[in-house]
């Protein structure tokens, strides 16, 4: 079945590190290609953050990785940096939009709400990806990345706690936006299945 959709989308996939955001957004992105739905600018704010810290070798790159190294939330501003500076580059007038893992903060959130105000793009689609703190901190432990030392671990799920989870709950008490909650403690495929039954059906 053929299927077809009014306008391009900007997916929010949000929730604890370790969740699995940047596997559901490649095969999110693959659905997309796949099915001829268009084009799709993919925005992974943490990437930019650590290639940010490696190349410049300047005051705010160089504070920047102190804070990522020891799990530290970095500040909105220059988050928001990083990924209007990707929306600016790579936004067309058709493509779809996925942010991964952004935004992270309730002023990060308004300034996604003023960026797709002024693109005139209206199907914004946030996901919450749902796991508890021990089975991500599992799964943060299990990857092996330099930056997933158990206290750095504690400070991302502290920060989720304290600045992530009232994103969530501004998307969920909007009324323009559909937050969809999918449990993200069931298998890849099982994940991306249950994201393409609550967008497309």
């Amino acid at each position: 079945m053929e299927i077809k959709i009014k306008e391009p989308f900007v997916f929010l996939l949000m929730g604890r590190s370790g969740c699995g955001k940047g596997t559901q957004a490649k095969m999110l992105i693959k659905y997309l290609q796949d099915n001829n739905l268009g084009e799709t600018l993919y925005v992974y704010t943490g990437e930019k953050l650590r290639s940010f810290t490696e190349k410049e070798e300047n005051l705010a790159a160089s504070l920047a990785k102190s804070k990522m190294k020891a799990g530290g939330l970095l500040p909105s501003f220059l988050a928001v940096w990083l990924w209007s500076g990707s929306l600016i580059e790579g936004v067309k007038e058709n493509n779809n939009v996925i942010m991964d893992g952004s935004p992270r903060t309730l002023l990060e959130a308004m300034m996604m709400d003023d960026a797709m105000e002024f693109y005139g793009r209206s199907n914004v689609v946030p996901i919450f990806l749902e796991t508890s703190e021990e089975w991500s901190t599992q799964r943060l432990l299990g990857r092996g990345r330099s930056d997933d030392s158990l206290k750095s671990i504690k400070e991302r799920q502290a920060y989720f706690e304290k600045d992530v989870a009232p994103v969530i709950d501004y998307y969920d008490g909007r009324s323009k936006y559909k937050l969809m909650r999918i449990n993200g403690e069931q298998s890849v495929e099982a994940v991306h299945q249950k994201i393409l039954e609550k967008v497309f059906k």
